[in-house]
This record gives structure tokens, sequence and C-alpha cells, in this order.
């Protein structure tokens, strides 16, 4: 029996506007699990998503009149699938691989009759929160090694997180027409490699770890710092990100995936301090760090420890140990910048870059001086590093405020500035400039 939650009153009025923004709703938290599931059952990206598309359609016609079902997601699984069904068997007349889609519909027609199938087999897939969860099969199958690794981010934040093309463009600084060319590549190659929808075998999962790892850290990093726009933080992404890690720590608890788990975690406690009334970002040193969440700091930090105490650590668990370094400390005062320092040394030497070496320039400037760290940030810059990130600027010119040195570190803010694309950074900025004089 379909158990309606939202039933028409006695007069027959449906209240079609709240109905509505459910719907609305809906598609916002649930719409990715629903496409992850067509994926797995219908094995074909585009299809799924006209689906996806087909099957809310239908909800807003529906709904309206009949109330919305006890189990939506489940209902959109199975009203997206009967009608990708209908739409197999439309093409199958005029299809030139007609034998490969005659098969692929035989397949799909068969689970779909198969009596009480479908609907337990959906609430085992819609109802788990463990590790058997289709987004994190899709996050596998968005970073197979076929791809490549900028086929796999623009693939898993298109598919897994529903940032536009646009969204995607302004976070890797590139067009929206080169990602959508990114993204139907890579829907190609996986058609056209028959690669499965699945999580990879035990002897497979290792080496695929580091580029889920990434991809999951990225979507993270867009929410937790939002790469333009009006606001800092995008929760909804960050929020996605760990749980897609605490899905993965519970299939893998590599020491990786759980330092991973604890650096998201341990950045996120910061959310509520790290923007003011205004929407101006406040830096670390300046936030009031009673917002900070102790549940998160507390989980994160004994991730870190259990992450440290085993023979292999990686970049992930040390920028964790950083952080919870920082989230250890009651007042900014109180930082323990030595400590911080030989952390960044070892993530030196195990994983090198240019931000590494930023970070940890900056990090020296507290623990030594601001002198010692302009030196260190002028020679990133001076071979051609980063010049075109805007937080090396930014970085520069607060080293030169403390200075005294006045109008190297204005030209330096406005270089910042001219680079920034956040809007709250932006209002930072020129803050500083404004102070300056």
């Amino acid at each position: 029996m379909d158990h309606r939650v939202d039933r028409p009153d006695p007069d027959g009025a449906t209240p079609r506007l709240e109905t509505r923004e459910a719907i609305d709703a809906l598609y916002r938290d649930e719409s990715r699990r629903v496409l992850a599931t067509l994926i797995r059952l219908l094995g074909d990206f585009d299809l799924a998503e006209e689906a996806l598309h087909d099957a809310f359609t239908a909800a807003v016609a529906q709904w309206p009149r009949e109330g919305i079902p006890a189990n939506p997601r489940s209902w959109l699984v199975s009203t997206g699938r009967f009608k990708a069904i209908d739409r197999m068997r439309r093409r199958a007349r005029f299809d030139s691989a007609v034998g490969e889609m005659k098969v692929r519909l035989a397949e799909a027609e068969r689970l779909a009759s198969a009596p009480g199938r479908l609907e337990a087999g959906q609430r085992a897939v819609l109802d788990a929160d463990g590790v058997e969860d289709d987004r994190l099969r899709l996050i596998f199958i968005c970073c197979h090694p076929a791809l490549s690794p900028e086929a796999e981010v623009a693939l898993t934040l298109r598919e897994v997180c529903d940032l536009t093309t646009e969204e995607i463009a302004r976070a890797f600084l590139t067009s929206p027409t080169t990602i959508a060319q990114r993204i139907v590549r890579a829907k190609a190659k996986i058609r056209g490699a028959r690669i499965p929808y699945e999580v990879p075998a035990p002897s497979e999962l290792r080496e695929r770890l580091g580029r889920v790892l990434q991809v999951i850290y990225l979507v993270f990093s867009e929410g937790y710092f939002a790469s333009s726009g009006e606001s800092v933080t995008r929760a909804d992404l960050s929020g996605e990100a760990i749980r897609l890690g605490r899905l993965l720590f519970e299939l893998l608890p590599d020491p990786e995936t759980m330092g991973l788990l604890a650096l998201m975690l341990l950045h996120d406690s910061r959310r509520l301090a790290r923007a003011s009334e205004t929407g101006e970002v406040i830096l670390l040193e300046e936030q009031n760090r009673s917002l900070w969440n102790q549940d998160q700091i507390r989980e994160g930090s004994s991730l870190v420890t259990r992450a440290l105490s085993s023979r292999s650590i990686g970049p992930y668990a040390l920028q964790a140990a950083i952080a919870a370094v920082h989230a250890e400390a009651t007042e900014a005062a109180a930082t323990d910048w030595a400590e911080i320092v030989g952390l960044y040394d070892v993530l030196r030497r195990i994983d090198p870059s240019p931000v590494v070496e930023l970070n940890r320039a900056a990090a020296i400037a507290m623990r030594d001086g601001p002198e010692a760290g302009l030196t260190l940030i002028d020679a990133i810059l001076h071979r051609g590093e980063l010049g075109e990130y805007h937080l090396a600027h930014a970085a520069r010119a607060e080293l030169l405020r403390r200075l005294g040195r006045t109008r190297e570190a204005r030209a330096s803010f406005e270089r910042a500035y001219e680079l920034a694309e956040q809007e709250p950074e932006r209002k930072l900025i020129r803050r500083r400039l404004a102070e300056l004089g």
C-alpha cells in the first residue's frame, strides 16, 4: 500500500505551494542520491539524468493531487526507472545498436517485474548508511583510472555534488565550455570502456584510494571556502564531503582516510566563526573560539591520534595534525607555532608543493617574526610560483603591514584584491586597504 503523508483535505484542496516547496527541498537534499541509484540501476549517466528529471516532473504533476509518498526517494527511483524503461523501449525501435539496447531493456524489465523485488532492493539501497551507499560507488566510478584527473574532478563535482559547469569552472579557473567537454568525454569513456558501477575489489582499492581522497577533499574545500560568490562557505558541500569521508572510512579505515576525515572535521569545526555578520572573512587569529564546534574537534583530534600512531603517515594526516594544534589552542597567542612548523617540515618532505611552502612560511613568520616569513614568500613568488594565487599576495601584504612597509603592503593587497573572486575576501582586503590609509 502506498501510504501518503500529504493528503488532500475533505474539500479536495491540496496545499500545492507547500507540496511544491517540499519537492524543491527534496531535489536539493536527495536528487544526488536518487541519481546515483538510477545510474547503478540503468548503467548510463545520461539515461539516469533523464530519468531523474522525468521522476521529478511526475512528482510535480502528481503529488499536489495525490499527496507526498511516505518514502519519496524510493518513489522517485521507481518512477524514474520505469520512465527510463519506456525511453529504452522507444529507442530500441530506432537505435542502430538494437542488440545492445534490447539486452539492457530485457534486464531492466526483468528486475522491474519481479514482485516485491524492486521495492525491497530500493529500501536496502536507499535506507542504508553503510558502505553500500550508491554515492560512494558513484565516486569510485568517477575516479576510475581510465579517466584523466581533470575529468575525475569535474565529473564528481557535477554528478555527485550537483555543481553547475559554471561553478566548477570558477573553482578551477577555466571556462564552462572546457568543463562541459571534460564531462561529456568522461561519460563517453565510462560507457565505451564498460566501466562497472561498483566499489573496487580489495586488490584495486588502495591504488584508487588516492584519487578518491583528492576528489572528496576538493569537494570539501569548495564548501569550506567557496571559490567565488557572496558566501564564505557552502555548508551543503562541506557536509556532503564529510559524509562521504565517513563512508569511505568505514569501507577502508586507512590512516590517510582517517586523516582526511579528521582534517575535514577540524576545519569544519570553525565554520560558524569564519564570517562576520556583514559577510566578511574572519581570520583564524581573530575568530571567536567559543563558536568552534567542540564535538567535531574532539572527534577530529581522536582520529589524528589514531592516524599518527600508524606506521604509514601521509599528507592528510599531517595536515589534520596541524589543524589539531590550532584547535587545541584556547586563544591565538597560545598556538604552538614551533610544533606547526615542525609538522610542515615533514609535510614538505613527503608532499612538496608551493602552497605547502606558503603555509610553512606563514607559520615561520608567527614563530620567528614577519621578516623571516617574508623572505620565504618572496622566494616562492620570485620562482614564478603562485603568482596568480591571491592568498600568496595577501600573506605577503600582511607581513609587510606588520613590518610597517605601508606602500609595499598596499601594492600587495591591491594585487590580492585583483585576483580574489570571493566577495567576503574582497571585503576583508578592502578593510585592510582602508586601515593603511
